[in-house]
């Protein structure tokens, strides 16, 4: 009996020690600060940075960031400020030209000038913690990618930071290629045409104004502004079409190596709900952002406090305070608006003399342009570090940089990034210190990066959206198409007041929903907003979920971020057996089909084979209309009204030609080198997987380490849930604070061989609750870690 007694007085003496164990504490004297700083860190390794002064706190978090992800800084940083060919060698060398002709460095230096104080102040100290990290490293420390690559980190700048904001503003406002696309396609008849210009769907979920007009009255008045403010459509060449194309295709590439690539800038879910639709009374704030996949992720948590603020969420790394988040008052999250900021103009040249210096015509006269001399470091190979050193030139005309030379004619790219006056940074730093929603507007105001739909939501019960950026009036039509830039017709002559930008505050439906939708209906003026919006089908199917909840719970919200009810594919599967229109086989497994795009879904699989065959068939027939807009903004209306104009030739109605799609599908599945022809095993997790590549994991030799390996999961491109391009989840309910649920796909850490890398992984692709803690008694209790930073 007493051995027994001492058994369990030990293990009660096990349990409570346990209970009430400290984190392990170290010291670390770092020059540059002025007082102690408190960095705690939690399970995921997530900082929690405490410090007396905003200077001291800002030089903790360029450390702390830089000791996660220094790599990725550098990356972004050269990647923006187009010096990845030192590192990479001559197959960058197109990308880094391309960064160049924009001139974001020069940009940058500039904007330094135009900020606040407070701002500068930030950036500096910033600058000066990741400096001091980077001071500490020696060659067993570097980060690997710098070992491998063979080179060291420079000293970091604020102009870095700055930088790397403009890549952001480019992965999320780069317009110009519809312009092109749009005056490509009036070669098309009249009629297909304004189809595939308008946007009026019986799936809108608008947000501002109405839709006053009828879908083929709207039809029509497209097709004319478009042919009035036509000025180029008949000037674009081939080649020069395929020259552009060539430059977007440069984009692509240099964006998705840093995980900033938003296809057709559709990038991101949000909402809010007031309390009158929740189960405890409080409002819920959602955001997922949705961006090109990588290891690591864009982003970056963080929970930063001094005594006269309190802010966590998430940041990208290499910038200071937090993008997307709350602080004690507010919640805030942002989804992309799309509107039109960039404009193309061909530029007419004139030689002034023989020996070659020539200049533009303008409305004034033939003025002669910048011309701005880079030079550029080449890495000869990757086994030789050796450099050799290039001069290019950048021509800038008054209208913008020079982007594509074809045959004699320029063209030239205007663009709200470009001006130095448009900063990226300065409402967040306001943001991060917002107290209610007078704020929160007083913060956007100072906004000049990518317009965004910036959801807000605050302790007291309001909810809002704003949809606040910098976007252009035209003197002449509205950005629609390519203008002659001999002319004054493309000319800027301002920007949408703020106060007529879109809005709403405390909606009597107590539901704001956006997900790169059309949020404006068209008795909106500024036909430019939302031109080349998303399709709605994520917005309605987030809109619809939430309207038939009652008593709405951050579970529930949780759920409707997974949903993987694909409502375009739903649609066809349901008129593909209405028109007994496929073979025995597939009609069994689609009716059956619930339209959820899940993992181990066979229908999932062959209705989406099945719509990218009936778009491309369609695309083939009426060049050079693009398959995604056939497929986005034509098929899902086409087959369910047996439009004629939009049936390919050879096939005499529409149930012969989706039987066709069917069986080519079938065929191409059933292929050896595809899936074989046990049909058992098409399912969609074959073809959609998490995929998170880091930029040397293609690497010869050393690659290798840098797999994330890639699984199966459910979502799709017109889910909620987009599968990898989730760059991050955030649920918030105000007041809750310490309920909030924040996750990355991977994890805080760079390091391919830290356990932090890649440890979010499955709370991420499952929805578990990843909790985020924010009070201070609550942050103290999820420490694992403390370090105290001191003044050495």
């Amino acid at each position: 009996m007493k051995l027994i007694y001492l058994r369990v007085l030990l293990l009660l003496l096990l349990l409570s020690s346990s209970a009430f164990a400290q984190p392990t504490t170290t010291k670390l004297a770092v020059n540059g600060i002025k007082s102690e700083v408190t960095v705690r860190r939690d399970a995921r390794s997530i900082p929690y940075i405490e410090a007396k002064t905003d200077d001291d706190l800002y030089f903790a978090q360029g450390y702390v960031t830089a000791s996660d992800r220094l790599w990725q800084m550098e990356l972004l940083r050269r990647v923006a400020r187009g010096e990845t060919a030192e590192i990479f060698g001559n197959a960058a060398q197109e990308e880094d030209k391309r960064y160049r002709r924009y001139g974001f460095a020069a940009v940058a230096e500039k904007s330094l000038s135009e900020m606040s104080p407070l701002l500068r102040a930030a950036l500096d100290n910033y600058a000066r913690g990741v400096n001091a990290y980077i001071a500490t490293l020696d060659e067993n420390t570097l980060p690997i990618e710098f070992k491998i690559l063979q080179f060291k980190p420079r000293s970091w700048a604020a102009a870095d930071s700055i930088v790397i904001g403009k890549i952001l503003s480019e992965a999320l406002s780069a317009t110009w290629r519809n312009d092109i696309l749009r005056a490509s396609m009036q070669s098309l008849p009249k009629e297909k045409f304004a189809d595939l210009t308008n946007q009026i769907t019986p799936y809108d979920v608008i947000l501002f104004g109405k839709d006053k007009l009828t879908a083929e009255t709207q039809r029509g008045k497209d097709e004319k502004e478009a042919l009035s403010n036509s000025i180029l459509s008949s000037r674009l060449s081939v080649s020069a079409v395929n020259d552009l194309e060539r430059e977007d295709r440069l984009r692509k590439s240099s964006l998705e190596r840093v995980g900033l690539y938003a296809e057709e800038l559709a990038a991101s879910n949000n909402w809010v709900i007031s309390g009158k639709h929740t189960a405890d009374g409080k409002t819920l704030l959602a955001n997922d952002p949705h961006l090109a996949p990588a290891a690591p992720g864009i982003w970056y948590l963080a929970h930063l406090s001094t005594p006269a603020m309190r802010v966590s969420g998430v940041t990208i790394p290499g910038t200071p305070g937090v993008i997307l988040g709350h602080n004690e008052h507010i919640a805030w999250g942002a989804t992309n608006v799309g509107p039109d900021v960039q404009d193309l103009y061909a530029e007419k040249k004139a030689e002034v003399d023989p020996g070659g210096s020539y200049c533009y015509e303008t409305p004034t006269g033939c003025e002669r342009p910048e011309v701005r001399k880079e030079l550029m470091l080449i890495r000869k190979s990757l086994t030789d570090t050796a450099k050799q050193v290039i001069e290019y030139s950048v021509v800038v005309t008054r209208n913008g940089p020079i982007i594509v030379s074809e045959n004699g004619k320029d063209y030239s790219v205007k663009w709200t990034a470009l001006d130095p006056k448009n900063l990226e940074f300065e409402a967040f730093f306001n943001l991060n210190r917002a107290r209610n929603w007078e704020e929160f507007k007083n913060a956007l105001k100072t906004y000049g990066g990518a317009t965004q739909n910036f959801v807000y939501a605050d302790t007291k019960g309001n909810i809002g959206w704003y949809a606040a950026g910098r976007i252009p009036i035209r003197r002449t039509g509205d950005g629609g198409l390519p203008y002659d830039g001999a002319t004054n017709d493309g000319d800027w002559v301002g920007y949408i007041p703020f106060d007529e930008l879109p809005h709403l505050y405390n909606p009597p439906s107590g539901l704001i929903v956006t997900a790169n939708q059309r949020i404006v209906g068209t008795d909106y003026k500024y036909t430019q907003m939302s031109r080349d919006a998303a399709p709605p089908w994520r917005a309605r199917r987030i809109y619809d979920e939430l309207s038939s909840r009652k008593k709405i719970t951050m579970d529930d919200v949780r759920d409707v971020q997974y949903d993987a009810k694909n409502m375009p594919l739903a649609n066809l599967a349901k008129q593909i057996a209405a028109l007994n229109a496929a073979s025995p086989e597939t009609l069994a497994v689609l009716k059956d089909w619930d339209g959820r795009m899940t993992a181990d879904s066979r229908g999932a699989l062959l209705a989406n084979e099945i719509r990218t065959c009936l778009a491309n068939k369609i695309a083939d027939d009426n060049k050079p209309a693009p398959a995604f807009l056939i497929r986005e903004r034509i098929l899902d209306w086409a087959i369910r009204d047996q439009t004629a104009r939009w049936l390919p030739k050879g096939f005499a109605n529409y149930t012969e030609f989706i039987k066709s799609c069917d069986a080519s599908s079938r065929a191409s599945l059933g292929d050896a080198k595809r899936f074989g022809p046990d049909s058992s095993t098409w399912t969609w997790g074959r073809v959609f997987q998490s995929r998170f590549p880091h930029p040397l994991a293609a690497a010869p030799l050393i690659g290798a380490q840098f797999v994330v390996t890639a699984v199966p999961i459910d979502g799709s491109g017109q889910t909620p849930n987009v599968g990898s391009n989730v760059s991050m989840r955030h649920i918030a309910s105000p007041g809750n604070w310490d309920a909030t649920r924040h996750v990355i796909p991977l994890g805080q850490s760079g390091d391919n061989k830290s356990p932090h890398f890649k440890d979010q992984f499955e709370a991420w692709r499952t929805g578990s609750p990843a909790v985020f803690p924010f009070t201070k008694t609550a942050v103290a209790n999820a420490a694992k870690s403390v370090t105290m930073m001191t003044p050495r």
